[in-house]
């Protein structure tokens, strides 16, 4: 029995123990970079390819399987070539480290942005000026980026207030903001069909429950029948929230130290692998 605890464990034993655990973070990691993208229909399909090869060689279907070996073969190539931008950001970052660090002019440029947030919010929250504002976080929001009119730009308050001022081109729509930055203005985000929603509220803040339910963003919506100041984050719609409690949710959320950062991400991963998926 000794030697039995012995062997199980042994240093090989736990470097393959390691081993494992990193290729399985790995992969959780790319899972939550790549959804809200197109590339979950490109995992998708890849999925499907590799159970109708699995199925070819079962019934030995020579020619399928002939014709998948070649779609795999090629389409690794073309993989490469369609994601190109996606994979030079990638590997970008991880030069930089900003995969795993979070580093302090990272929380530097996140207060500076939550302080541009609090100007605008302020702005609008005291005119009733009608607000929908969405950080990406680590889901990526390709998908309703392309549906904006891109600018691009250093988030300010001045910014944040002029898009959202009514009757003008961009005011109708999210403004999302990506890398503390403004990616894009007049966006469009997939509106929740939750009965749990109270009927008082709009169109804004159904699309901030929308894309809280398909992707981990944070989102902001200011009122332009109340002026009241709402978040919404992982499915829970927050109403109401005062000037401290919005600045202590944005600042706990966007600039968490590294270590809870990274432990946060491994916590997560452990938990949606043993109970099976995230919760909505």
């Amino acid at each position: 029995m000794g030697i039995a605890w012995e062997s199980l464990f042994s240093w090989q034993h736990l470097v393959n123990l390691v081993d494992i655990l990193v290729v399985w973070y790995v992969i959780y990691k790319l899972m939550m970079l790549l959804r809200g993208t197109k590339a979950v229909q490109l995992f998708r399909g890849v999925i499907i390819i590799v159970l109708i090869k699995f199925v070819s060689w079962f019934f030995d279907l020579q020619t399928v399987s002939w014709i998948t070996n070649q779609i795999i073969n090629w389409g690794f190539i073309a993989i490469i070539i369609i994601f190109q931008p996606e994979i030079r950001r990638g590997l970008e970052h991880l030069g930089r480290g900003s995969l795993f660090v979070h580093n302090k002019k990272q929380n530097e440029d996140e207060l500076r942005m939550i302080k541009a947030l609090d100007q605008a919010i302020q702005y609008m929250s005291k005119r009733r000026i009608g607000a929908l504002i969405t950080i990406q976080r680590e889901t990526g929001l390709e998908d309703y980026i392309e549906t904006g009119i891109g600018i691009d730009a250093e988030i300010t308050g001045a910014l944040l207030i002029n898009i959202f001022i009514p009757n003008t081109p961009l005011h109708d729509g999210a403004v999302i903001i990506k890398n503390n930055k403004i990616a894009v203005a007049a966006a469009y985000l997939p509106l929740s069909e939750s009965n749990l929603i109270p009927k008082a509220l709009g169109t804004r803040h159904r699309a901030a429950v929308g894309i809280s339910e398909v992707t981990d963003a944070l989102t902001i919506v200011v009122s332009e029948e109340t002026g009241g100041v709402t978040v919404t984050e992982n499915n829970e719609l927050l109403r109401d929230l005062t000037r401290e409690d919005y600045l202590k949710l944005l600042k706990k959320e966007l600039i968490a130290p590294a270590t809870k950062k990274n432990a946060s991400a491994v916590s997560s991963f452990f938990t949606e692998l043993f109970k099976g998926g995230r919760k909505h």
